[in-house]
């Protein structure tokens, strides 16, 4: 049986990795990217580059989008919409509102196609070994159809209806946020006290204080080493998103409402393409209460 054919939009820090992986698992795959930097990096002469976005309905079956906020994709979204046929399925894997989901699957709709909101988590790390964590909203049939090729990325999991996997990556992103907030105070903490940090996250990890943040984010603030896995721009495009869906179901969110203000701080700070890590670097500064 012959794999389907892929298209993809979005050849990024996250997109990168993952149309390699794609193609590992030996898809047909046609890609797309607006900025020819990232195009230059692909080896495997198998992926069809394309020199035009309109050309990547034609030559896929399923076409997925990895892109930067809502604006871009509804605009992307409507572009390619112009040459989706009936069966074709869209998957966006970016992160964005609820609403900016339902609205691209109304585009996708009229012209016979399918949409699935498909955002991802674990950063570049895991985008490059394959293991993001994908969370999928749409209907269950569509998401059975394409759960192979998700896998070719990660470990994805159905939610529900359109804009449930949105809804699942805001979840995600709050945890995160905080929890990135939680470790940089506790290590600023121990180094003030003059305890190693690197000790400290090592007697921790394995108590109810471990996880991935602690693991990961915390080394790079021992480091001191902020290179992007996620910018800290797009944890704040989150945490407004967070707020705003927050309000839209009017429940209170003080910490998270707490954590965006942090955010908006360092990207003022001029840490906007740093690592969401660097939430210390601005939490460090602050002058004391």
């Amino acid at each position: 049986m012959s794999k389907i054919k892929v298209g993809f939009i979005g050849v990024g820090l996250m997109g990168l990795p993952m149309v390699q992986n794609i193609a590992k698992n030996n898809y047909p795959l046609s890609i797309w990217n607006r900025s020819k930097k990232n195009l230059k990096k692909i080896k495997n002469k198998k992926i069809n580059i394309c020199k035009n976005l309109i050309d990547i309905p034609s030559q896929s079956q399923v076409i997925i989008m990895m892109l930067s906020n809502d604006k871009v994709c509804l605009d992307i979204a409507k572009e390619i919409s112009k040459k989706i046929k009936k069966g074709h399925i869209l998957i966006d894997m970016s992160s964005t509102k609820q609403k900016t989901a339902i609205e691209i699957e109304k585009k996708v709709k009229r012209k016979g196609g399918y949409f699935l909101d498909a955002p991802v988590s674990g950063g570049t790390l895991a985008a490059k070994s394959g293991q993001l964590a994908i969370m999928v909203g749409g209907q269950k049939k569509i998401f059975s159809k394409t759960k192979n090729l998700l896998k070719s990325m990660g470990n994805p999991t159905y939610l529900g209806k359109t804009g449930s996997g949105q809804i699942a990556k805001l979840a995600n992103q709050t945890i995160v946020g905080i929890t990135i907030g939680a470790v940089a105070e506790a290590i600023i903490m121990a180094e003030a006290a003059g305890v190693d940090a690197k000790a400290l996250r090592q007697a921790i990890k394995n108590g109810f204080a471990g996880s991935k943040i602690l693991e990961i984010h915390g080394q790079r603030m021992i480091n001191k080493n902020f290179e992007a896995g996620g910018k800290c721009s797009t944890q704040l495009k989150d945490m407004n998103n967070i707020i705003e869906t927050a309000k839209n179901y009017n429940v209170n969110l003080p910490i998270s409402k707490t954590i965006k203000k942090l955010y908006e701080l360092t990207v003022a700070k001029g840490h906007a393409d740093l690592d969401h890590s660097a939430l210390y670097l601005l939490l460090k500064k602050l002058k004391k209460n």
